[in-house]
């Protein structure tokens, strides 16, 4: 194959050839998160020891990011499930694209992204499927100048970069990012209106990963 370097078209699809994800790190609770290498799933677990987040071992700068996810079944109220991409969880001058789930409504899902730590960028979207009945895929394609995020294969919500937005536009996710996914108590947020208040009567509440891919081109050295 030609240098891609000298080629920018083909540059550009490399970034959205994708390869099984094949190991993770564990953020917290190892105990509630399970992941089988082999088959590539991942279980997260919350429960009375909380929950747990898994993420990529490196960053990636730009591509192709899916997974199929069931999102936990039983009455979710408080809960926050999701996946997403961040330059680091807990920065607050993080780059990130999200999606959320809400455990109030488990028929929609909030898409969001932040720039330099800046995001009141929510979308709320309509499923048409209740999350936790089957799997669904869920795939954020992101790119210099736009962000899709895709949903069972179509795009639900696509951004693009703005030049010089004379409305203070603060630009566009550039900072190399982890995939990462958590299952959380977002009780606290807005006084439980974000997510709802918990309800622990259906736990434990299980969140399964499987079939997640990340591009192979675009690995940074973290």
């Amino acid at each position: 194959m030609a240098d891609p370097v000298l080629h920018p078209e083909t540059n550009h699809h490399h970034h959205h050839h994708t390869q099984p994800l094949k190991e993770i790190a564990i953020d917290y609770t190892p105990e509630a998160c399970s992941h089988c290498p082999n088959s590539n799933s991942i279980a997260l677990t919350f429960d009375h020891r909380g929950g747990a987040r898994w993420r990529t071992t490196t960053r990636f700068l730009y591509g192709t990011f899916s997974a199929l996810i069931q999102c936990p079944k039983g009455n979710t109220s408080g809960l926050n499930f999701n996946i997403y991409l961040s330059s680091l969880e807990g920065d607050k001058s993080q780059d990130e694209i999200d999606f959320e789930f809400l455990g109030k409504d488990k028929t929609i899902v909030q898409t969001n992204f932040y720039t330099r730590g800046t995001g009141n960028r929510e979308q709320i979207h309509d499923l048409g499927f209740d999350c936790s009945d089957g799997f669904h895929e869920y795939m954020i394609k992101w790119g210099r100048d736009s962000i899709e995020w895709v949903i069972d294969g179509k795009v639900v919500r696509r951004e693009e970069k703005k030049e010089g937005d004379e409305n203070g536009e603060i630009g566009f996710p550039e900072k190399p990012m982890f995939l990462y996914a958590s299952i959380w108590d977002a009780s606290y947020i807005d006084n439980g209106n974000w997510t709802g208040k918990y309800d622990a009567s259906d736990a434990p509440y299980v969140c399964l990963y499987k079939d997640i891919h990340v591009p192979i081109a675009t690995v940074c050295d973290s």
